[in-house]
């Protein structure tokens, strides 16, 4: 049974395996049902991002109104969210809401080209980390809201740490950019801190795996699940989405959004009868 209405505010990526392809597929094969603003249109494929333009924040504002308004929504994403205005649009709609809300800020691409003007920064700081329910960076995302430099577990303890001081309620940081053996993520609260540790898959093939797993957390949020409940079963899905990848692409290639699709068994039901 589809369960938890989610919103996400992002950008387009018109090679499908991040932003708010990978949102939406996401969102829907675990089971919610996804709508969007979208933030901003890229031109990219699995080498890289070519070009952006940016959607007039006044119409970003008017799609997320029209998702609260009619049909509801249960939790929020946000992912690229370009320029200081955008943000803006953005808080001014979610401002006095309580819906749980996940920040994935997306300042760069895997290819690494950028992704927010630098100016938006301090934005981001301001009005939309306090309204976070949890901040999902990963650790180059991560130095950049701390200053600080990340290359160990110890480091990214006391980063996640110094990033719940901007006000968000839980710090869930990714260490994936690490290197070593094991992947490490960890979250942090006002209560406590706990951690998943999961061997690193050998994969070039990891492209919107950030989008993937807000998103994740984000539609465990809207179908009640607590934020551990739900990191733990967004981070699985992750792992699945990778190890299962399709193999698309020359550079890093997307993820398969469709393992929890049972194939064969949508095929045996078109002959039933």
């Amino acid at each position: 049974m589809m369960r938890g209405r989610v919103l996400i505010a992002a950008g387009s990526d018109s090679g499908g395996g991040a932003g708010i392809q990978a949102d939406i597929k996401t969102v829907m094969a675990l089971g919610g049902y996804a709508m969007t603003a979208i933030t901003a249109l890229t031109a990219q494929d699995t080498h890289g991002v070519q070009a952006v333009m940016g959607v007039p924040p006044d119409f970003i504002c008017q799609q997320m109104r029209m998702a609260f308004d009619d049909i509801g929504v249960d939790a929020i994403k946000t992912g690229m969210l370009a320029d200081a205005a955008t943000i803006d649009a953005v808080c001014d709609v979610l401002e006095g809401r309580r819906t749980p809300l996940v920040v994935d800020p997306v300042m760069s691409a895997k290819g690494g080209a950028s992704l927010q003007q630098a100016e938006a920064l301090g934005q981001l700081k301001r009005r939309l980390i306090p309204l976070a329910t949890v901040l999902t960076p990963n650790v180059p995302e991560a130095e950049i809201l701390t200053g600080m430099t990340i290359a160990s577990e110890s480091d990214m303890h006391r980063a996640a740490h110094a990033l719940l001081t901007l006000g968000a309620q839980a710090v869930l940081l990714k260490g994936g950019h690490l290197e070593g053996p094991e992947v490490v993520d960890v979250l942090v609260t006002m209560t406590g801190t706990q951690q998943w540790r999961s061997p690193r898959i050998a994969s070039r093939h990891t492209h919107g795996t950030g989008c993937t797993l807000a998103s994740g957390v984000a539609t465990g949020l809207a179908q009640g699940l607590s934020l551990y409940d739900a990191t733990a079963r967004a981070r699985a899905y992750v792992q699945a989405a990778i190890r299962s990848a399709p193999g698309f692409g020359g550079g890093h290639g997307p993820l398969n959004h469709a393992v929890t699709i049972d194939a064969e068994a949508l095929v045996a039901l078109t002959r039933v009868g």
